[in-house]
């Protein structure tokens, strides 16, 4: 934890002293200070489950904000700080902030030297398949995510990336190396799965049809053991007026060979009118410690604008565990 925050401070004096050296010079050429690159916007949403046999919860999920630096130069910042679980309320027991942590989502400086070639540094998600790099509530389609897309992998990796994207026939190949350098020892969640020494790289080919590839080595940092793993990935997402069709596998091994965990979803969307659509989705999942899990869900949203969304859909399938609840969940979302 404490290397974590000196991480994060000596990120911040970098990129406060180089933004005085830009007002310096902006200064200079009688150009807008450096305070001008500054934004600020975030998201939050919330909801309710009503889980099978008649227990209820809601909560406001998150208070996410973003705080960017971009004055139009090669150096640009991107944080955002968040708020899990401020307030949740329970049935037969009432409204509690017990379940509440701040976590440090994003915090991270990139250098562009090109469009083909980018330099990251600090803590940024784990680009590992699809849903890991846009799993904000505004903008997915269902509250609740799959099983596959955050318990084989660390969300977020505090280290170096190296990233860019060049031109392929009428499409974009982008790739992405990366690289652990601070071991994140907190742990915020009594169910987060805690990862150490993780590095991978993903390449990615985008156009009408979208499709990745992932390849992550890392070890499950736990009390008793620290056990290493390689794993694979596929991904894709396609649209075509109004359709979304889009899934994801993953594959994991022991250092030995053997298997280590799996897991896949599919997931459809399909416009119907005035800002409705219709959500279908199947998933599968697989962990040595956990067992194994299947899910689907069947719902619906409203999107009246493209940073508003209301979410209502069923999950069903086998045990209910804490960290894939079932029944009915209806979700509010706005990005702003």
């Amino acid at each position: 934890m404490r290397i974590m925050h000196l991480l994060l401070v000596a990120s911040v004096a970098l990129s406060l002293s180089i933004c005085k050296i830009a007002a310096a010079a902006d200064e200079a050429d009688t150009q807008p200070g450096f305070l001008d690159g500054f934004k600020l916007g975030g998201y939050s949403s919330a909801g309710i489950n009503l889980h099978p046999g008649g227990k209820a919860d809601a909560r406001l999920n998150e208070v996410s904000l973003f705080v960017t630096w971009d004055n139009g130069g090669r150096l640009r910042f991107f944080s955002e700080l968040e708020v899990e679980k401020p307030l949740t309320w329970y049935s037969g027991e009432g409204t509690t902030g017990r379940d509440s942590y701040f976590d440090v989502e994003r915090f991270y400086l990139d250098y562009n030297l090109s469009e083909k070639l980018n330099l990251r540094s600090g803590r940024f998600l784990t680009p590992t398949g699809r849903w890991n790099v846009v799993h904000a509530a505004p903008l997915v389609w269902t509250s609740s995510r799959p099983l596959v897309t955050s318990r084989l992998f660390p969300e977020a990796v505090n280290g170096f990336m190296v990233y860019g994207a060049a031109p392929f026939s009428d499409k974009a190949f982008e790739y992405k190396f990366f690289m652990e350098a601070v071991q994140e020892r907190h742990r915020d969640r009594d169910d987060s799965i805690p990862y150490k020494d993780s590095k991978g790289m993903r390449f990615e080919i985008t156009g009408k049809f979208n499709w990745g590839l992932s390849l992550l080595e890392t070890a499950e940092d736990l009390r008793y053991s620290a056990t290493r793993y390689r794993m694979v990935g596929l991904d894709f997402m396609v649209q075509h007026k109004g359709w979304e069709f889009s899934g994801e596998t993953l594959q994991r091994f022991y250092t030995n060979g053997h298997e280590g965990g799996s897991g896949a979803y599919l997931q459809v969307v399909a416009p119907l009118q005035k800002h409705w659509f219709a959500i279908g989705r199947v998933e599968n999942f697989n962990r040595p410690a956990e067992g194994s899990s299947e899910r689907w869900v069947v719902g619906a949203a409203w999107r009246p604008l493209p940073s508003r969304i209301l979410k209502l859909e069923y999950v069903g399938g086998d045990q209910e565990r804490l960290e894939s609840p079932k029944g009915f969940m209806a979700s509010f979302a706005i990005l702003f």
